[in-house]
């Protein structure tokens, strides 16, 4: 596991992160180009129109060419926000792409990012703990149904430092290897319970490339590039 300062090894923390939902600009889109064909269309209309009544119009009382001329300015500007409309589209599809190329180049790499949930892999799991002091940090630990497996008080320094947890619960006995949640706290000099922020390690094993943003895969659980802190190659990451 990679770990971003070093101290002594010590239980293990684990969290849950909610994925993020996305919407398609398919239909703003096919609206986009449904304006641009009925606009298309009127301009053509209007501009039969306009050379008609030009043609036939009473030479001593020609039409008022300036109100043509507005209306055509009005066609025109309709038009080319329409045109911008499409750019935008575009751009916005390009911004996609590059997102979804990045997400794949993660593949494989490992990643600290914010949450409290890890996988258990072999009776051993690893969590990150901002401690933001040095203190008795209260630890519990509960199953993927929030049943609470695991509770003790373990002294840490303060700082970012590795909690790593053997698989073993409260009463001794070795639980199966899965997914468990940590929560983290501290009394401070006023005797009030303070949280600490809690990040997991993990090797990027996918990515879901129907969202937007696309969400990376680590640990089973899914992420946004934007909650991610670091990426390393595996080489370069130190296990615990």
């Amino acid at each position: 596991m990679a770990s971003t300062s070093a101290t002594t090894a010590s239980p293990v923390v684990s969290g849950t992160t909610t994925p993020t939902s996305s919407s398609s600009s398919s239909s703003a889109s096919s609206a986009n180009a449904l304006a641009s064909q009925q606009i298309a269309g009127n301009f053509q209309s209007f501009l039969q129109l306009l050379t008609t009544q030009l043609q036939n119009q009473n030479p001593l009382d020609p039409l008022d060419t300036n109100q043509f001329t507005q209306q055509l300015v009005e066609f025109a500007g309709v038009q080319e926000q329409l045109n911008t409309n499409d750019s935008l589209s575009t751009l916005v599809t390009l911004q996609q792409t590059t997102e979804a190329t990045q997400a794949l180049g993660f593949v494989g790499k490992t990643a600290i990012v914010n949450g409290n949930t890890a996988q258990v892999t072999n009776s051993s799991g690893t969590w990150e703990l901002n401690v933001p002091a040095n203190a008795n940090v209260n630890i519990t630990i509960t199953n993927s149904t929030g049943q609470t497996v695991y509770s003790g008080v373990v002294p840490m320094n303060s700082g970012v430092q590795p909690f790593t947890w053997n698989g073993l619960g409260s009463d001794g006995t070795q639980l199966p290897d899965g997914q468990y949640s940590l929560t983290a706290s501290y009394s401070d000099g006023s005797g009030s319970t303070v949280g600490i922020a809690t990040q997991i390690a993990g090797v990027i094993s996918g990515v879901n490339l129907t969202q937007t943003p696309p969400l990376l895969i680590i640990n089973g659980q899914s992420y946004t590039v934007s909650q991610v802190q670091t990426i390393s190659n595996p080489s370069s990451s130190s296990g615990n």
